[in-house]
């Protein structure tokens, strides 16, 4: 009989079914602590040490997902994010040291769909990296599930079906959480969704620690479709901005 495991989220795998995690860190400590916790997850784990070895092996091991500290020896995690997004697309949770928004938005840019600010918890870790996989499933389900129409907004356009955004018909490259975020507010246009709400719904995530990470998004949201388009409601969240009736 073949052996399952039960990981934190009850959810039950087959060691086939493992899904594999590239962690890549140049602090031997946080690496194999990091490796350890997703062991104990049910993940397949491979570790490097520096940017070459990453590209390299992501290219050699095609992992599921990429935990990607952003200071390495060789050449720093945005480049290992940008020459292993340019050869396929693999969700990143992005590591940084530095609580500098603006290296945030820069990792966001390239290709990186989440990102923690060190020190951090590997519970906490851990459920980002869950919640990153269910979102690729789930957009694989809804690639392959016929949605009714597209969703105008204006000069803004969501085709669900597709994962594709376009604003005045001109495409608008969404990392698959940027995506999500926006339909979340889509969803309810003009109505004002708390960081709390948007972080539970498109992150799974409920500890309001993680309100900087929204803030983050969104900024770089608006950058990809337009400031005016996402509005700012002090104190309480964001919503999304429509043409009137």
């Amino acid at each position: 009989m073949e052996q399952t495991h039960t990981t934190h989220n009850g959810v039950a795998t087959t060691p086939g079914a493992q899904r594999r995690v590239l962690v890549v860190e140049d602090d031997p400590t946080i690496v194999d602590a990091i490796a350890a916790r997703l062991r104990a997850e049910g993940f397949q784990v491979q570790t490097a040490t520096d940017g070459p070895a990453a590209v390299d092996a992501a290219q050699g091991w095609q992992p599921d997902l990429m935990v990607l500290d952003v200071m390495l020896p060789g050449f720093d995690g945005l480049e290992v994010c940008r020459r292993v997004q340019a050869q396929r697309p693999v969700p990143v949770l992005m590591l940084t040291a530095r609580d500098d928004e603006t290296d945030m938005l820069v990792g966001l840019g390239v290709g990186a769909d989440d990102y923690m600010t060190k020190p951090f918890s590997m519970r906490e870790l851990a459920a980002r990296v869950h919640v990153l996989l269910r979102r690729v499933e789930r957009a694989t389900i809804a690639a392959s599930t016929p949605r009714s129409g597209i969703l105008r907004l204006g000069e803004l356009e969501i085709d669900h079906a597709q994962r594709r955004v376009r604003v005045r018909n001109d495409d608008v490259h969404l990392t698959p959480t940027e995506f999500d975020l926006l339909v979340c507010l889509a969803n309810t246009p003009r109505a004002v969704l708390s960081r709390e709400q948007l972080l539970a719904e498109v992150w799974d995530w409920a500890d309001a620690s993680g309100t900087r990470t929204v803030d983050s998004h969104i900024k770089a949201l608006r950058r990809k479709i337009g400031a005016e388009r996402i509005r700012t409601v002090h104190g309480v969240g964001y919503a999304l901005e429509t043409p009137a009736p």
